[in-house]
């Protein structure tokens, strides 16, 4: 495809690239193959030009540069404003296929179930379904393990012409506060956008909340286009704001919660495997029997139901959906439980308002104790360390504190930042060793929840990701416990 085609209207500075042939796109020169368009991003540790001799020495045809930065390279140079635009909108134009029907969502918890959901709904309803997200992809004849919330828009252009071409007419995908505001999503048709909460998180990467809240806006005032469905949950601190922002861009906007319009909840009871909620949509009234324990889960089968029902499902086939689906891995996923009847969970909780929303939701259907594992991620936002052992000291009646993902920092002194608000807790750095030491405390009405690793299969130790399973380490504990 020629420079000029992948290009579009984005800039009329092309010179002699613009009849050069690209045979691929690459923002990594590591995988630059002869005949690649190489971009340049500047990043938070890197800066892509430092890697432009790389890209041509491997082969690339032409290199896009930030608009003022000064390159040496026989190879064509094109300067463009955005960069990081460019590269989504010629990712979208060199692949040039996606599933007709697409959908995002952001928020800071949720969206996976959300993505999860949607997918379920529109596969109950006939269509050839797929997500994508922190778990992977999956799609009809393929479920892939995956660790990235939303991918670069090389990889993701790529996979949504595989999904097209392999008859995937509807899909869901995450989109993260750092994808979004890096225009990973710019060039994604999207049908149908959703917000479902604001919590703290990222604060290592944005500056302050509000400039947190406003990337996520970018769905919704820059992605969607004007009169497109915006579904949003209605019943969060930030959801005023994010109404707002839906309609000052002109779209049509569909709250869904205890205070929504589009479909509000009534009422719901609360059992330890499944929630019975009355849903009003328009002048209907469902009772819909979800198999998912915690509000939250509520919370997220709504905004998917608001999602599929935007995108052509009827309310009926949605409701009834509802009742069938199965909850995303690690996302207060039961993984078994002892001999005297006490659960054992895995949440991928690992931020404050997430781990409040477990503890919060299991506490209806635990007639015994609550416990609760977790720890904190090195290298990410420090401030919500202390935030958290209050939060899980407050609401859970034992707490042990543990190693998350340490990477590079020194895990003592990550659990020490925790352990300096969490009052009672106890402090066990092997992660294996505290889901052994609290399967051994159950009795006969208590709920565990391992938090914090959620669907991940390996623990980062400095530079290094060793296998481990939240999951594996709980039934084994479980195992050993019930012999």
């Amino acid at each position: 495809m020629k420079i000029s085609d992948l290009a579009g209207p984005q800039t009329n500075a092309l010179g002699a690239a613009a009849a050069i042939d690209a045979t691929g796109i690459a923002s990594d020169s590591r995988k630059v193959k002869p005949g690649d368009l190489f971009v340049a991003l500047s990043g938070t540790k890197a800066d892509g030009s430092a890697f432009i001799a790389d890209a041509v020495s491997r082969g690339a045809a032409a290199v896009v540069v930030a608009e003022g930065v000064k390159v040496e390279t026989s190879a064509p140079v094109i300067a463009v404003a955005e960069p990081r635009r460019f590269l989504a909108l010629a990712a979208a134009h060199f692949y040039g296929r996606q599933p007709e029907t697409m959908v995002a969502v952001t928020g800071t918890a949720g969206k996976t179930s959300v993505a999860s959901f949607t997918r379920q709904i529109w596969e109950h309803a006939g269509h050839a379904a797929a997500m994508i997200g922190t778990t992977g992809v999956v799609a009809p004849g393929r479920n892939d393990y995956g660790s990235l919330t939303t991918p670069d828009p090389v990889s993701l252009h790529a996979l949504l012409a595989e999904l097209a071409d392999a008859g995937v007419t509807h899909a869901a995908m995450e989109a993260s506060s750092h994808g979004l505001d890096q225009s990973r999503l710019d060039g994604v048709k999207l049908s149908a956008a959703a917000f479902t909460n604001l919590g703290r998180d990222h604060m290592d990467y944005h500056p302050t909340v509000e400039h947190y809240m406003a990337s996520k806006m970018r769905l919704f005032d820059t992605l969607l286009e004007k009169g497109a469905p915006a579904v949003i949950y209605a019943d969060d601190e930030w959801s005023g704001v994010a109404i707002d922002a839906a309609r000052k861009a002109g779209l049509d906007v569909r709250t869904v919660g205890r205070k929504g319009d589009y479909l509000t909840l009534k009422r719901v009871e609360h059992f330890r495997h499944k929630q019975t909620a009355e849903i009003h949509v328009g002048g209907e009234i469902f009772e819909v029997h979800i198999p998912l324990a915690g509000d939250f889960q509520v919370a997220n089968a709504l905004v998917a139901a608001g999602l599929a029902m935007s995108t052509g499902v009827p309310a009926a086939i949605a409701m009834a959906a509802l009742e069938k689906l199965i909850g995303a891995s690690g996302r207060l996923e039961l993984v078994g439980h002892a001999k005297n009847g006490a659960l054992a969970y895995v949440d991928y909780a690992h931020k404050p308002d997430a781990l409040e929303n477990v503890l919060t939701s299991v506490r209806p259907f635990t007639t015994g104790r609550v416990i609760v594992v977790f720890g904190c991620g090195g290298d990410r936002d420090k401030g919500k360390r202390p935030i958290m052992g209050e939060i899980a000291t407050r609401l859970a009646d034992v707490v042990i504190v543990t190693d998350d993902n340490p990477r590079s920092e020194v895990p003592a002194v990550i659990r020490s930042e925790i352990m300096a608000a969490a009052k009672g807790a106890t402090e066990i750095g092997d992660r294996a060793e505290a889901i052994r030491g609290a399967v051994g405390m159950l009795q006969s009405g208590d709920t565990l929840i391992v938090a914090g690793k959620g669907h991940e299969e390996g623990q980062t130790v400095g530079t290094v990701t060793l296998p481990f399973s939240d999951h594996a380490e709980l039934r084994k504990a479980l195992e050993e416990l019930d012999r």
